[in-house]
Formats: C-alpha cells, structure tokens, sequence
C-alpha cells in the first residue's frame, strides 16, 4: 500500500480501529521524583476519581477502555475491594486492566522481594503475586505485570547466581496459579533502584524467567527500561520472532527511565518499534500485545497529558501502518539504502492527523480530543472538586 493509493483513508481506519491502548491509574495522582512531589490540585486521589478521569479520556479519544491497576496503591485490601471496583467499572463504563503487584515500597524489600536472602520476606512476597494473580481473575484481568525491582548496590554483597533460582521459583509457583486465560508480563530494567546490578536487567534475562515461568508468561518491554542508545527496535524484533513479546509500558526518555510524555522526545524510536509490530502481523506472527502507557506525569497536567500521549500514540501507530511494505521489501532485498530509508522516513513524516480527525468525527469522537478536554471545563471542576485533598501522599514514586 502507497501513502498516496486512494485507498488510504481505508487502510488507516482498519488500523485505527485495532488500536487500543490502557492507560495507568497512577498516572492520575500527584507524582514526583525521589526528592519530592509536585501537587496539582485537579490530581485524583481516590480510586473513584481515577475511573472517571479514565472514562473522560476514553470519551475524548475512544481508545482507552482499560485502566491499569496498582495492588497496594488502588486495591490496599485486595479482593475486599474487587466489589467496588466492579461498581466503579459499571459506572463509568472502564474496565480493569492490568494488576500490577507491588514489590518495592514495603520495608522489608530493602534487600529485595522474590530474591531476598530471606526466605521470610521471599515468602511474603510471593504471597503479595499471588493474591495480585486472585485480584486478576476476581477483576477479570489478563494481565499481571511483574516488575521485580531486585538488585545490589555494591560489588560482593550479594550472590547473584542463588537470587536467580529463588526468582525462577518463584515464578513457577506464580504461574502455576494463573487461570488458563492469564498471562504473566515480566518486565525488566538495568539499573534503578538497584545501582550494581539488577535480577532482571534486560530482555535476554526477562526471556529466560518467562520461559522458565512457563507458557502463560512473557515480556514486558519498557521504552525507558533501557541504556541510552540501545536499539529499543532490534529488541522488540527479537521478542516477536522468540513469540516472546506480551506487552509494553510506553513512555519517553532522555536519560533512561524519566517517565517523560510519548513521543516528546524521540517520536521515530517509537514508530520504528510499531513498524516491527505491523511488519510481524503482516508475516502472519500470531501475536497478542498489550499497549500501555507507563507515564508519571509530574510538571504537565494529568489530564491533558494522558490525552496528548493516547493522541501520540494514536498517530504513530497508524504512520507506522502505512509503511508500503511490499515495497520497502524489495528495496531491502536489491540493497537500495537510500530510496529504502526515504520510503521508510517518508511514512514518518506523512501528516496523519487529518485520517485520525476523520475517524474520531466518523466514530462520533471529537475531532480534537486536547481541546475538546480543554472547552469541556473538566480539568477545572475537579480542580475545585478536589482541591482540599489535592495534598494527599503521593502512591507513586
């Protein structure tokens, strides 16, 4: 298919409509650094005001029916808040999304959770997957997103090789527990919290715990999970050939895990990890991936950031679906670097924006989701509505 081919607007409304994307919970609240939060008085502080900012945005933008939910954060006493969750979900016309366990604020994880020396607190947070895998399947959730924050700080003081057989135990028996319509996304970081080295650095260890895990389990890929200039694409096209890829939390980053707006720094890394996804479809890979977005919106507000990032997202994906990629095929057979990389740059630069207007307006969205949220006065209304708990402790750091 070339971009100019009258059949273009088609193409792209196809695209569109398989698009969806789930979008955080946490990315609602007031958030910051290790050195402090920044509070927005507009910012949700209850479960119920999560949910219905994910419903404005799912009116705004028509792609986000799912909302990603933190274990400790949204559900601190676990299946006893499944009920209300399920109400909240009725009411605003949101689902539950992903479970993500919590394995990194308590105390005792000081010295790590699964990998701890500690066979007590391995226990316990063992205990914390599991009752995340209970919440899933009360919730009906796919989902449960792992991110194990496990590591050392200094050379010696911990035996690598003891805390990969701990976390591989603990996965089995995580797995073991799943529902046969559940999956286990093992995501991974290289540094941070853990500054010598971390259990699950990057996508060669996330590859061997979820096969290790067993056959429900894959790879989160995390855009900001990765050393500065990694070729974050090269990856992507591995996990689909290993039919190893589950899922990623997008964002963006100048350093490394800044939890920046997508696409606000590097736009093309992102349609180029799309064009592998489009590419794998288009060789007839069986895949089943989970678009989310993993953003700590500090400085921007909440709302407006969560719809310019769907937005972005939104336009990206369908650039990278009108790739001709018959064409660009024989370009990369015969060895034609440069007319490759302009046909290829060239569906970059193509202005989508005028397809996505008219699938919103055809689909009775608002052409233009920001400023509709904008002339809306929602971010105002609950500015005042929920001004006075505007200072509440942050649940993300």
């Amino acid at each position: 298919m070339k971009i100019s081919d009258s059949n273009v607007e088609e193409v792209a409304f196809k695209a569109l409509d398989s698009f969806k994307i789930e979008i955080p919970s946490w990315g609602f609240a007031n958030t910051g650094t290790r050195f402090g939060k920044f509070v927005q008085a507009a910012a949700a502080s209850t479960i119920e005001e999560k949910f219905a900012d994910a419903a404005e945005v799912n009116r705004l933008t028509g792609i986000t029916p799912t909302l990603a939910l933190h274990v400790l954060w949204d559900l601190p006493d676990g299946l006893e808040d499944v009920s209300a969750v399920k109400q909240l979900e009725r009411r605003f016309g949101i689902r539950s999304g992903s479970i993500n366990p919590n394995l990194f604020q308590d105390q005792e994880y000081k010295f790590g959770s699964l990998c701890n020396p500690s066979r007590v607190v391995r226990e316990r947070a063992l205990g914390h997957v599991l009752d995340s895998i209970e919440i899933g399947k009360a919730q009906g959730s796919r989902d449960i997103s792992l991110w194990v924050a496990d590591g050392s700080n200094y050379p010696g003081t911990q035996a690598m090789r003891k805390r990969i057989v701990w976390l591989e135990e603990a996965l089995r028996v995580a797995h073991s527990r799943l529902a046969p319509d559940q999956r286990l996304l093992v995501e991974y970081k290289p540094f941070e919290p853990a500054f010598y080295h971390t259990d699950i650095a990057d996508w060669g260890m996330a590859s061997h715990f979820a096969r290790e895990a067993g056959p429900q389990a894959r790879v989160l890929v995390d855009t900001g999970h990765h050393y500065n200039a990694q070729n974050i694409e090269q990856i992507v096209a591995w996990l689909l050939h290993t039919r190893m890829l589950g899922g990623f939390h997008f964002n963006d980053r100048r350093y490394a895990d800044d939890d920046l707006t997508l696409g606000s720094i590097d736009p093309y890394q992102i349609f180029r990890i799309f064009h592998e996804i489009h590419a794998a479809v288009d060789d007839g890979l069986d895949i089943e991936i989970a678009y989310m977005i993993d953003q700590s919106h500090n400085l921007k507000g909440k709302m407006e950031a969560m719809v310019q990032t769907v937005v972005t997202a939104q336009e990206l994906y369908l650039k990278a679906a009108l790739v001709d990629r018959e064409k660009l095929a024989e370009l990369q057979q015969s060895c034609n670097l440069v007319e490759a990389e302009e046909l290829y740059r060239g569906a970059f630069w193509f202005d989508v924006r005028p397809l996505t207007c008219a699938w919103r307006e055809a689909h009775g969205l608002p052409a233009d989701p920001l400023g509709a949220l904008r002339a809306s006065g929602y971010v105002e209304r609950a500015a005042q509505e929920r001004g006075a708990r505007s200072s509440a402790v942050s649940s993300y750091a």
